[in-house]
């Protein structure tokens, strides 16, 4: 991938390297498909991409505002998350003239709006659709109330394949004259997929002296699925496990638990060679009530409880 124009002004890889044209942009093709159906009519509808961290969500968003003729306004909601927000910033926005043909508001994470700004951002959506245009981002898809949701094309974006991946992360680090070595790609990819921007920053904190040199412990240190399966694995009891795998949990910060049901499901040969069939009713079980408790944490304790102890 060759450095895009306006590239060699930012220094952190993330940056340096996201996409601003479509062919750039890896992985979703089929969503790409419709993606270049908007920027040839220069027109899109409202718009929620949801999926978990790292995936494209922003990128598709800002290549969106890029290649269309658009005034455009973006917001963290994650920063900006209140009422006020909706009434003051976005209403000053959408209702004044621009110099575009359209407005595009962009609410990155917006699954953090309050539920009363969201509520006005519904009648935004209502009040400026003739001109202005929305495009939100989430992690937590059930967190967008239905109205919103119901007024946008909602579209699930999924990562790139772990080899797609591991071929951008190696043409940056060869744009970039860092020399590597394969399992050091695969070590960063297998920690830290499906979010490719913790990949590539990680690799670019890894580098010393134009050499991607990847401290392993470190690695598994600074990255919590790989604690978890190393506490998995380890000699202590069950209720030990379960402790410690909690305090993981929490000082995480982990709140979406879809990867970790899935790197259960992955690694249970390693962990659980003699209770495989039981382990995966387990975790199918925890998984299944993963979309519907008000607390995923509690119950993805309660999963490891059931593969552990009982």
């Amino acid at each position: 991938m060759a450095v895009e124009e306006g590239m060699s002004e930012h220094t952190i890889w993330v940056e340096k390297y996201r996409p601003s044209i479509l062919e750039n942009y890896i992985g979703n093709e089929t969503l790409k498909e419709k993606f270049a159906h908007y920027i040839e009519t220069q027109d899109i509808p409202h718009l929620l991409f949801y999926g978990t961290a790292g995936t494209g969500k922003t990128t598709a968003a800002k290549i969106l505002i890029k290649n269309i003729d658009c005034d455009s306004l973006f917001i963290n909601a994650s920063d900006e998350r209140g009422i006020d927000v909706i009434r003051e910033k976005i209403k000053n926005f959408a209702s004044t003239t621009g110099f575009a043909p359209l407005k595009v508001v962009v609410l990155d994470e917006a699954d953090a709006l309050t539920p009363d700004a969201q509520a006005a951002l519904r009648n935004m959506m209502e009040v400026f659709s003739q001109r202005t245009r929305f495009i939100l981002t989430c992690n937590y898809f059930e967190r967008i109330i239905p109205p919103i949701v119901s007024r946008c094309q909602t579209s699930a974006l999924t990562p790139p394949s772990k080899k797609e991946v591991a071929v951008h992360l190696t043409n940056i680090l060869g744009q970039e004259g860092v020399t590597f070595e394969k399992q050091a790609i695969a070590t960063l990819v297998n920690a830290y997929y499906p979010d490719i921007r913790r990949i590539i920053g990680t690799a670019q904190q890894q580098t010393r002296d134009g050499k991607l040199s990847v401290n392993v412990s470190e690695v598994i240190a600074g990255d919590s699925k790989l604690k978890i399966m190393d506490t998995l694995m380890s000699n202590q009891s069950g209720p030990a496990k379960v402790n410690d795998i909690r305090q993981i949990v929490v000082d995480a910060g982990i709140r979406d638990f879809t990867e970790l049901y899935r790197l259960l499901y992955d690694k249970v040969q390693d962990y659980a060679p003699n209770r495989i069939p039981q382990t995966i009713l387990a975790i199918a079980e925890g998984q299944y009530r993963d979309a519907f408790v008000v607390d995923k944490e509690i119950n993805f304790m309660a999963t490891m409880y059931n593969i552990l102890i009982s």
